[in-house]
């Protein structure tokens, strides 16, 4: 793909130690199964002005994890022109940045902390809700009135 979008210069992250180092050439390739793999990354070298490979730990990881289910998402058109996705990092998760108000003005946590303090449910839940409320409570504890 990369070559079909004329990109000279390559930078591919990886979080197996283990293939980044084959594929630099630092470990011998002995497994059947990779060696094919190895030998068309090794004829597709001389196609880039310059290429490297870099190891990233698995738990530093979650971009390209959120880059690679992004791209298995967005439908793609035909033409071979992908418009720029703009990407900011925030320094917490967003569901910790935004939370929508309930209507009833009650703060979300409202029915899971009612759960664990009475086993009470709201007025007319369904028992799909309560099964949800269940199951959402064991998620957290209470330490006398903090959740």
């Amino acid at each position: 793909m990369a070559l079909d979008m004329n990109i000279h210069e390559l930078l591919v992250i990886g979080d197996s130690d283990f293939l980044i180092n084959q594929v630099k050439g630092n470990w011998a390739t002995k497994n059947d199964k990779i060696l094919p793999y190895m030998n068309l990354v090794q004829r597709l070298f001389g196609r880039f002005k310059s290429i490297d490979f870099r190891h990233t730990l698995r738990a530093q990881n979650e971009f390209a994890g959120t880059l690679a289910t992004i791209a298995s998402i967005i439908q793609h058109p035909e033409s071979t022109h992908i418009g720029l996705l703009e990407i900011t990092l925030r320094e917490e998760h967003a569901h910790c940045a935004y939370v929508e108000a309930e209507p009833d003005g009650q703060p979300w946590y409202a029915d899971i902390k009612a759960y664990l303090e009475k086993e009470e449910y709201p007025p007319e839940s369904s028992a799909n809700k309560k099964k949800t409320i269940r199951r959402l409570a064991n998620g957290f504890f209470l330490n006398k009135e903090v959740l």
